[in-house]
């Protein structure tokens, strides 16, 4: 068994901390500061974005948004386009899977 306490973790910010990567999933630690964005982008997994501890919100390419504090989870299909901005300090836990997905440049 492998666990890890995100919100003691040293994970410097604008350096996410992979914890884990196997061929189901990579698990990512994020440390994102008040007011800073994971900027417009998706990936070719499913991702799974866990609010640890802060508040976010989320703004999806077709213009909705959604706000969550610890606790929070939300959910992204392949692709989806989607922007996180740190409404206060954040700690994210972000799940893709399956690892890679296709399409994936580590596939080329």
């Amino acid at each position: 068994m492998e666990t890890w306490e995100i919100n003691s973790l040293d994970v410097p910010v604008h350096q996410p901390k992979v914890l884990r990567t196997d061929a189901e999933a990579r698990v990512i630690a994020i440390n994102l500061p008040s007011g800073e964005q994971l900027q417009d982008h998706q990936v070719h997994e499913r991702a799974y974005l866990f609010v640890a501890e802060g508040e976010i919100e989320i703004t999806t390419h077709d213009g909705g948004s959604q706000t969550g504090g610890a606790g929070f989870l939300a959910h992204f299909e392949r692709a989806e386009r989607h922007e996180v901005t740190a409404k206060s300090d954040a700690r994210l836990v972000l799940l893709l899977a399956p690892w890679p997905g296709p399409g994936h440049p580590s596939e080329r």
